[in-house]
């Protein structure tokens, strides 16, 4: 699967719990929304991110991209420490530059 590299720097840094890493992958006004909450800017995502990764001890498997320089879908498979696991959860994504400026996860 041919993944942005921001995109492979976003599942590398969730996997390996780097919060700072995850932020880094957003603009500094990027939103994220996630089970009903939004998220905005890069201390937000970093905190929120430390949050979840402590909680649900996620990982990480893309099993699909579809996408162009402006926006994408990214389908993984995550598991962790969460009734269900492991789900595949859909990821789109809308990018400013070399950064992500919104993520919404279904």
């Amino acid at each position: 699967m041919n993944l942005p590299e921001v995109i492979k720097d976003l599942v590398n840094a969730h996997n390996n719990f780097d919060s700072t890493a995850f932020a880094n992958c957003f603009s500094e006004s990027a939103v994220v929304f996630d089970e009903g909450k939004n998220y905005t800017g890069k201390k937000e995502i970093k905190t929120w991110i430390e949050k979840a990764s402590k909680e649900y001890n996620a990982l990480m498997k893309p099993v699909e991209f579809e996408g162009n320089a402006e926006k994408a879908d990214l389908k993984a498979e995550v598991s962790g420490n969460f009734p269900g696991s492991p789900l595949v959860l859909t990821y789109h994504l809308k990018f400013e530059g070399n950064h992500i400026q919104l993520l919404e996860i279904n």
